[in-house]
């Protein structure tokens, strides 16, 4: 049988051997420094009466920190709100793990047909076990506390697909949520056959990633500067695993995006319109910012639910006009806390633009944010003032309360006393 080497030749990672090198140090450092096993003995011995009574995080990275409902909380209150905010933060990463095991797999398949790519496609293997550690986690966790607190998942879910919406809270509908499925399923499509697009994929994935290193270096941090990290309650641990293992993740992403990409041939007009219109994508995603949580970028008013159930909960025990005042007071008007998430959103923003600078086949709304930029406290207030009048209506208060809230001012009746 005669074999033949006459097919055209293809463009190798071991001809260029600064970015195999670079692949292959960051692999080896995270096989080595793995945090799986302690992720797993974590979720194992933990138990939230062990810690129920401590914060988990920095202070201000608690449910509705800067808020008239964070003024107005006892120290208790407070404690919960803060674990709150690790169960609500981290439900947000479970969602978009899932979404990136399954297309570190499909990613991994468009690049099968290349010569060399072998590393490659075990790094992102790794990189996927290391995901379903993460959120057994976290699953782990949320599921306990929220039992515990109010009995029900508030946050938190049950196992989901990787073509779910992939914000918890958006700003959303049944088209919408369809043609996103649509959209999810058709990229996973082409990426698992097409080079190029699956390495664009973790364009997208270094960009949404960026924002997660922001905030989890300062969650991680609480471990590392805890006093006593021996007796450190168990979340705070899981924060700093967790992002240990997302430095080498976002690296992959960087060196796949940036470097890998330029062994490939230049995209065709049609492998560009689908990469942008991905980064387009997430820009929608990042679009909003949110009062209640910084750092993750909900849409407040499918939001508001949520925490409705958590000010009428046994926590606070609110009566329904207390919660709906509080709700208008954080919602609708300027806080410390929004001014907070609006800082992360702006940082994050900046941090995109740089991130994006240096692609050559990326539109210029993209690499500049135009779309993520055009939202503002501003904007922000007038659609919670609409949002919040369609979704409590007159008929959702007793007497003259409707005619206070409307005209914005209402005191807070909280205790049966005005502040």
């Amino acid at each position: 049988m005669n074999t033949t080497f006459n097919e055209p030749k293809q463009n190798t990672l071991l001809e260029n051997p600064k970015i195999y090198r670079k692949l292959q140090i960051n692999h080896t450092r995270n096989k080595q420094q793995d945090h799986t096993q302690l992720l797993d003995e974590a979720a194992a011995a933990f138990k939230y009466e062990d810690c129920k009574d401590v914060y988990w995080n920095p202070e201000e990275f608690s449910l509705l920190y800067g808020t008239p409902v964070w003024e107005q909380a006892s120290q208790s209150q407070k404690v919960i709100l803060n674990q709150l905010y690790w169960v609500a933060y981290y439900s947000q990463i479970i969602s978009a793990e899932i979404a990136t095991i399954f297309f570190n797999q499909t990613s991994a398949a468009g690049l099968y047909a290349q010569e060399d790519f072998r590393l490659v496609c075990d790094m992102l293997d790794l990189e996927s076990a290391q995901e379903r550690a993460h959120i057994n986690a976290f699953q782990t966790v949320s599921n306990q506390v929220e039992a515990a607190l109010f009995g029900k998942r508030i946050f938190s879910y049950t196992m989901r697909g990787p073509f779910n919406e992939t914000m918890i809270f958006a700003d959303t509908n049944t088209f919408k949520r369809w043609w996103k499925k649509l959209q999810l399923q058709t990229f996973g499509l082409l990426s698992s056959d097409n080079t190029f697009l699956a390495c664009q994929y973790f364009t997208v994935r270094g960009v949404r990633t960026l924002n997660g290193k922001l905030v989890q270096h300062k969650l991680s941090n609480y471990y590392q500067k805890h006093p006593d990290q021996e007796n450190a309650p168990i979340p705070a641990n899981i924060s700093y695993y967790h992002f240990m293992d997302e430095s080498f993740h976002f690296n992959s992403s960087t060196i796949i995006s940036h470097d890998v990409i330029e062994c490939l041939k230049p995209p065709t007009a049609f492998e560009k319109l689908v990469a942008n219109l991905g980064l387009r994508g997430c820009q929608k995603d990042h679009y909003h910012f949110s009062a209640a949580i910084n750092g993750i970028f909900w849409y407040d008013p499918a939001l508001y639910s949520a925490i409705y159930q958590v000010l009428r909960s046994p926590v606070f025990n609110m009566s329904d006009i207390e919660a709906k005042e509080m709700m208008r007071l954080s919602f609708t008007q300027e806080s410390e806390g929004l001014h907070r998430s609006y800082q992360t959103h702006t940082e994050a923003m900046e941090s995109y633009k740089v991130y994006l600078d240096k692609l050559n086949y990326v539109w210029q709304s993209n690499k500049q944010m135009s779309l993520m930029a055009s939202n503002s406290i501003p904007k922000y207030l007038e659609t919670q003032k609409k949002a919040f009048s369609s979704s409590f209506d007159e008929s959702s208060f007793p007497g003259s309360t409707w005619e206070c809230l409307q005209s914005g001012s209402a005191t807070s009746i909280i205790g049966g006393r005005a502040s």
